[in-house]
């Protein structure tokens, strides 16, 4: 152990682990805001995890095969600040110092932007459990692709750290019971069992349930180390974790604030400071300098920051068995680097439909099939599944397998009835690197995957979402399958992407914009019922977010499905050579509207329709090109969408109006509903009509 070698191993073991516990104490002080018990009580496990298995390198910390950590319990970040800066990360004892702060890498849980090495934002309980799923089944795909006989270029485990509280949400519940169908081994799970939670013992909530049991009936690898201090005893279950053939967990009795005289096993340690007082005394138990604040002894920090040398050993000889496959398969190789970078193969959007006037009507779930199936043709790592939705998203990859336990290279998922794991799944996919995964629902119940939509959208990660029966249009299944505020409140989310396009030839837009966007996931809103399909050449500019699809200059038949202007320039005939109202819809709405500008085109009234599916992408556009599809000068403009109204008062001013939907839908055929509730052509006409005469 170097200089640290006058020390013997318990020894050394014990100043780590005392100087994580003392830095998350201090730092939580600093800050008068954190969680201090929980990186207490599992500084033993972090350190033994850290320093005896976890193959890192601190200097590279994204280099391809490492073993992926994750913090589920993001509460108890400042173990994973602690063990990151002493093992030699990008992170400075003043980091450390800062935490919680303003600017600070040290935020006030785990986050993926702030801080190279922390693999997934981490906080809201049983969304980093279920990343770890996504992780591994990664981890396993890629295996079971690039490995060949001879050459090992895949092969990392999935670490995690759950608390009692991840293990009460329910979708850890979904991923475990995924993990076990799959026989993920190569993930291992600790829960850190202190039987505390905000409230106060766990007895109040949760010492009813064998949990254990639960793991073992999912098809799990249970163990259990009744004394989380005990350091061989954590090495010996992590060993046997990773000489089984299942997904491990196990299960850690520890004691919350460990070694603080009156606040170990307490609630108030798990989210308060301890108080000056408190950490002396702690301090004095640790046999630790009871006024030093921040101290790092050199022993201890010299034989944690080992692990450079050990980390920079494990990437030197990674690559040297990457460089012996590369002169092997050349291609696959290349195949490998490029997709761990994102980067889509050279054409690979040559082989996407275009759909003909005569190949309609078509749903856009249906044409979204079609689409993805050319996509996975040309794009290996495109892969996915659905919530047992499959045959009604139109989802399923021909040919393409299933992946499943023991056959790992198929691209076809089936997540089950599980679309809170499936979304936290997706994210992990993402984050490993290497995948382009999607993931299918009926849009209503993109509801019950809101909390990993939201942390894809917050991490700026790009999972997509398939999300069909996109409104009233699906008819008899009724209100509670007919999603009305989803659209509104997807938009309203930071770097949420949403798109519902008009058509097939929309559709296949969409797609192409959702395979090459960044920074943030992609939702696309389907339709169940089939919708006419616009002619090709009139949609192209769907790439902008929302175009012109007909002009006010134009009226007849053909225009009905989108055949191109005449004159092609948008600044047609209406009053002052712009139209007299803008009809502005998203999805099957567009061609109602369509069909509206006729009526109001035969009474002399020229109106323009501008279709709307993506609005982020639309607002990203030149001002001049939106000023040019919504001339500011045209104020009389209605928007059409059965769906919420709110929002769309950015694009129809104070003087425009709305036709949507206020209220929950109803039972019936599409049709009748879309009658019932006022969305016909001659209603659109009517209210367009009152604007410009406004």
């Amino acid at each position: 152990m170097k200089a640290s070698a006058a020390l013997d191993r318990a020894a050394v073991d014990e100043l780590c682990i005392n100087t994580i516990r003392t830095l998350a104490m201090d730092a939580v002080q600093k800050a008068n805001s954190g969680h201090p018990g929980t990186p207490m009580a599992l500084a033993p496990l972090g350190y033994v995890l850290w320093t005896r298995h976890l193959r890192f390198n601190p200097k590279n910390p994204q280099w391809p095969d490492r073993d992926r950590f994750i913090l589920s319990a993001g509460h108890a970040c400042m173990l994973q600040y602690a063990l990151m800066f002493l093992t030699g990360y990008d992170l400075t004892l003043d980091d450390i110092k800062n935490f919680r702060q303003w600017g600070s890498k040290t935020a006030g849980h785990p986050e993926l932007e702030l801080l190279a090495g922390v693999e997934v934002t981490t906080g809201p309980l049983g969304q980093g459990f279920a990343n770890g799923v996504g992780f591994a089944i990664a981890e396993r795909f890629l295996a079971a692709r690039f490995n060949k006989p001879g050459h090992e270029i895949v092969n990392h485990y999935t670490y995690a750290i759950c608390s009692d509280g991840d293990l009460m949400e329910g979708v850890s519940a979904e991923a475990a019971s995924l993990a076990g169908h799959l026989a993920l081994s190569k993930m291992i799970y600790f829960y850190d069992d202190n039987h505390i939670t905000i409230e106060g013992d766990t007895a109040l909530s949760f010492d009813t349930e064998d949990v254990c049991a639960r793991f073992a009936s999912y098809g799990w690898h249970t163990q259990f180390v009744d004394d989380g201090n005990d350091v061989e005893a954590l090495d010996r279950a992590i060993v046997a974790a990773k000489a089984d053939e299942r997904p491990s967990f196990i299960r850690i009795r520890t004691h919350i604030a460990f070694g603080a005289p009156d606040a170990q096993d307490t609630a108030e340690a798990h989210g308060a400071p301890l108080g000056e007082e408190e950490i002396r005394k702690t301090k004095k138990v640790y046999g630790w300098p009871e006024d030093e604040h921040f101290l790092v002894p050199e022993p201890a920090l010299e034989h944690c920051r080992e692990a450079i040398e050990r980390g920079q050993r494990y990437e030197s000889e990674w690559r040297e068995r990457f460089d012996v496959y590369a002169a092997a398969d050349p291609k696959l190789a290349q195949q490998f680097e490029s997709e761990q970078k994102g980067v889509l193969p050279e054409g690979w959007f040559n082989g996407i439909p275009s759909f003909a006037v005569s190949d309609g009507p078509l749903a856009t779930r249906a044409a979204s099939g079609k689409v993805m199936n050319a996509i996975a043709k040309a794009v290996p790592a495109f892969l996915g599944g659905s919530a047992d939705l499959a045959p009604s998203t139109s989802t399923n990859l021909k040919d393409m397998g299933d992946f499943e336990g023991g056959h790992y290279a198929g691209r076809n998922f089936h997540f089950g009835i599980r679309e809170h794991a499936m979304g936290a799944a997706l994210n992990g996919m993402v984050l490993h690197r290497g995948l382009k995964p999607f993931g299918a629902t009926f849009f209503i119940f993109s509801d019950y995957m809101r909390p990993p939509v939201r942390l894809a959208a917050l991490m700026k990660i790009n999972p997509i979402y398939v999300w069909t029966h996109d409104s009233i249009g699906l008819g008899e299944d009724g209100p509670t399958h007919q999603p009305i505020e989803q659209l509104a409140s997807l938009r309203a989310m930071p770097n949420m992407t949403i798109m519902r396009p008009a058509d097939a030839n929309e559709t296949a837009i969409c797609w192409r914009l959702a395979m090459e966007h960044e920074d943030g996931p992609v939702g696309l809103a389907l339709s169940r019922q089939k919708l006419p399909v616009l002619d090709a050449a009139s949609t192209q500019m769907a790439s902008r977010g929302g175009y012109v699809l007909l002009h006010e200059s134009q009226a007849s038949d053909e225009q009905k499905i989108g055949a191109p202007s005449a004159n092609g320039d948008g600044k047609a005939s209406g009053r002052n050579g712009l139209p007299a109202v803008i009809l502005i819809a998203t999805g099957s709405e567009v061609c109602l509207c369509l069909d509206a500008a006729k009526l109001l085109r035969e009474e002399g009234i020229a109106a323009r329709v501008v279709s709307l599916p993506c609005w982020s992408v639309f607002d990203r556009q030149p001002r001049e090109y939106r000023d040019e599809v919504l001339p500011p000068r045209v104020t009389a403009r209605l928007a059409v969408e059965a769906a919420s109204p709110f929002g769309w008062e950015r694009y129809v001013g104070e003087r425009g109006a709305v036709i949507g939907l206020t209220h929950f839908g109803a039972s019936a055929p599409a049709e009748d509903l879309f009658k019932e509730f006022g969305f016909t052509p001659a209603r659109v006409a009517e209210r367009a009509k009152a604007l410009a005469s406004a």
